[in-house]
């Protein structure tokens, strides 16, 4: 199987050789028996390893074009693994408009472990080579970054930080491996959060690393057991069940998202949109050369700015107020006050999050009924 859809709609199906289920039942057992005391068989306690997290694992660093992957309870739980690989004391560059809770994370880890820790503008080759120019022991990257779809050249940026010495990290939680495949351009690890995209349900939480060194999955696989940072049986299934259908979504969303954005920039109330898939992005040629599609998540700036934000998604009917992104519901948010809120005022400005700032993940709905939606909100400004 070459297809990345055909690969992704056959993870997990017809691998049961004992009953002969199509798809694999959810092994529910926290403990394996064991055929002797000293040596223990593929699983043997599910911390440790558990068959649908191992399933879903293989499927998604098949997906990414990685080693191996470590399934964790949450793309924060994730994140928190990648910095487990870290010795205390260790340089991180991280961009500068990341999500807010990796923002939170990075600060909090940095403060207790002691590590030296900048923000760098990684969309700006300059300031990239100025962030480096001391070296570094990891560089994290989110591309397209959350809330505000900035692109960092990957193959670029991924070729500065191995030459500073550091581990390349891409946050590809907006876009999933259905869109971009970060290792083919460079990166080291590759973090994504399973309750995004790649469910596309909006009924787990879970996270994953996959990495293009098999050093790096077992230290990742010694941490995820150590500190108990699973998932567990049913949310694997879950995700699986998103993974399977997870090319379609990604297709249609983008479709969707785009159609949605054109419109919104056309129309006078708006001041700004922000979307990969508009030719005057200053990122789509980037997104052309190294995505296959934009992505669900677009965001927008109000004539009105804070209170003509408000008054908007309080209006929405089938844009559902709530953080999250990439289910097969549309959802609205306001980043400064939800998604971003654990950021400083000046850190948000830093990464270009104004209070009037919305943000829409764009789902499965008709782009009209959606279009209709959004025309009636702004028309009641």
């Amino acid at each position: 199987m070459t297809e990345f859809r055909t690969r992704a709609v056959r993870a997990g199906i017809n691998c049961d050789p004992g009953h002969g289920a199509v798809v694999a039942p959810i092994q529910v057992s926290s403990a394996y028996r064991r055929a002797d005391p000293a040596q223990p068989g593929a699983f043997d306690y599910a911390r440790t390893g558990q068959p649908g997290r191992a399933e879903l694992a293989a499927a998604l660093a098949a997906l990414e074009g990685a080693s191996g992957a470590v399934v964790a309870s949450s793309g924060m739980a994730a994140i928190d693994l990648v910095l487990n690989l870290l010795p205390n004391g260790a340089r991180i560059v991280c961009a500068h408009d990341c999500y807010g809770g990796t923002r939170r994370l990075m600060d909090a880890r940095s403060q207790q472990r002691g590590f030296v820790l900048s923000y760098a503008d990684c969309t700006d080759p300059a300031a990239l080579d100025e962030a480096l120019w001391n070296g570094a022991d990891l560089v994290f990257f989110e591309t397209p970054s959350n809330p505000r779809l900035r692109l960092t050249d990957l193959k670029s940026a991924c070729a500065k930080a191995k030459a500073a010495g550091a581990i390349a990290v891409v946050d590809n939680t907006v876009l999933s491996p259905a869109l971009q495949r970060p290792i083919a351009l460079g990166a080291d690890l590759v973090v994504n959060s399973l309750t995004k995209i790649i469910n596309g349900h909006s009924d787990m939480v879970g996270g994953v690393v996959c990495a293009a060194n098999p050093d790096h999955v077992e230290q990742l696989g010694w941490w995820a057991n150590a500190a108990g940072a699973v998932g567990g049986a049913f949310d694997a299934f879950l995700a699986m069940r998103g993974l399977r259908t997870l090319p379609v979504r990604a297709k249609a969303q983008s479709d969707g998202a785009l159609e949605i954005a054109q419109r919104l920039k056309a129309h006078p109330k708006v001041v700004r949109v922000d979307y990969p898939g508009l030719e005057d992005h200053h990122g789509h040629a980037i997104a052309k050369a190294q995505q296959d599609g934009y992505g669900p998540l677009l965001s927008l700036e109000l004539e009105g700015g804070e209170a003509a934000a408000r008054q908007f998604v309080l209006a929405l009917e089938l844009f559902i107020l709530a953080q999250s992104l990439g289910g097969v519901e549309s959802l609205c948010a306001i980043p400064a006050t939800m998604t971003h809120a654990a950021m400083t005022p000046e850190a948000r400005q830093e990464a270009g999050v104004s209070d009037g700032l919305v943000r829409l993940s764009v789902g499965l709905e008709a782009p009209d009924d959606l279009w209709a939606d959004l025309e009636q909100a702004l028309a009641a400004l």
